[in-house]
């Protein structure tokens, strides 16, 4: 499974990536993680707000921080 981050780095992208992160970690599955940080690689998601969570290229969130336990949600 792959996990994206889309977005510059601000606060919010790296919550969320924390969240992401602590999420498999609870779940107990194996995830690559990848930062795209680029704004033509967010956009060729189709992304025009940050930040964005995508899993295995299909975004799934754009524009908000999800909780642990959202994120937990869509892996399961």
């Amino acid at each position: 499974m792959k996990i994206q981050i889309l977005g510059p780095g601000c606060p919010k992208c790296r919550l969320l990536e924390q969240h992401a992160r602590e999420a498999v970690n609870e779940l107990g599955i194996q995830a690559e993680f990848e930062k795209i940080e680029e704004v033509d690689d967010i956009m060729a998601f189709g992304v025009l707000m940050t930040p964005a969570l995508a899993i295995d290229d299909e975004v799934k969130v754009v524009g908000r921080v999800l909780t642990k336990d959202q994120i937990k949600a869509l892996l399961s």
